[in-house]
């Protein structure tokens, strides 16, 4: 477990596969079955502090991590809406409730998995299988991946380059503690929440 842990921190993640990593990185976790358990808002904030130190090209990871993630989240559609008709049978109250909600708040949805670990990966995924009407998908999958892929790289170089050289290098991998703390304690919260409601229903 504690070694599985130390693959998956995003220091080690960025300083062995390079911006290259963090590309596959995102366009997995963003919407590829498997990607759910890889590090997202994380990886983006501290390679934004990479950046910071001069070790990796801002303007590049950027622009690579907001086609990857767009990419990613139009694969995990396509995937869904292959998919989505063998998995559930036909006539599925899932899948006629989930239509009906992407339907409604489809828009929204795709936007703001962007932030929730977990979600993130799986709501283009359901979004295909639910046949949501692909335009409407790309167009919030494009408003979502740009905010998300600029927003998280650049909190982290800003973070970075107000503070000198110095004390990057002495807090760096406590701010790196720091940031995964803070980008999993949501899902960890919905994950008790979850645990004791149905303890209590139980």
């Amino acid at each position: 477990m504690h070694q599985l842990t130390q693959y998956l921190n995003p220091d080690f993640l960025i300083r062995t596969f390079g911006l290259l990593g963090v590309f596959f990185i995102v366009f997995a976790e963003s919407g590829l079955f498997f990607g759910f358990f890889l590090p997202g808002d994380s990886l983006l904030v501290t390679a934004g502090l990479f950046a910071a130190k001069g070790e990796l090209n801002i303007a590049v990871l950027i622009v690579g991590c907001v086609i990857a993630a767009i990419a990613g989240d139009s694969v995990g559609f396509a995937f869904g809406h292959k998919t989505g008709q063998k998995l559930f049978k036909e006539g599925d109250p899932k899948i006629a409730k989930a239509k009906a909600f992407y339907d409604k708040h489809g828009g929204k949805t795709i936007i703001l998995a962007r932030f929730m670990p977990f979600i993130r990966t799986f709501a283009p995924i359901v979004a295909g299988a639910a046949k949501m009407h692909y335009p409407s998908f790309l167009s919030f999958n494009i408003i979502g991946g740009l905010i998300w892929a600029i927003l998280m790289p650049v909190l982290g170089y800003t973070l970075g380059k107000s503070m000198s050289p110095e004390q990057l290098d002495k807090y760096f991998l406590i701010i790196i503690g720091v940031i995964i703390f803070v980008s999993v304690l949501p899902p960890a919260i919905e994950y008790v929440k979850h645990y004791l409601h149905s303890h209590r229903q139980s």
